[in-house]
């Protein structure tokens, strides 16, 4: 298990890098879109600006995807 973990730890992606957290914490802001789905009344204005940030966003590299294909 120790190897397992040394490897992991000085993997050229791993947690040492930004190329380990910026995938981890954009999945929280994704989770954390899902879960407010139930809260139709949004209190959290801080998040909502984060989740229309991530969907403008979203949407202009999709369409720049679909203008190259």
């Amino acid at each position: 298990i120790t190897n397992k973990l040394l490897a992991f730890w000085n993997h050229p992606a791993g947690p040492k890098t930004i190329h380990f957290w910026a995938p981890t914490f954009k999945s929280g802001i994704g989770i954390a879109n899902i879960a407010d789905f139930s809260n139709y009344n949004m209190k959290n204005w801080n998040l909502f600006s984060v989740n229309f940030a991530m969907a403008r966003t979203s949407l202009y590299q999709l369409s720049r995807k679909i203008k190259q294909n």
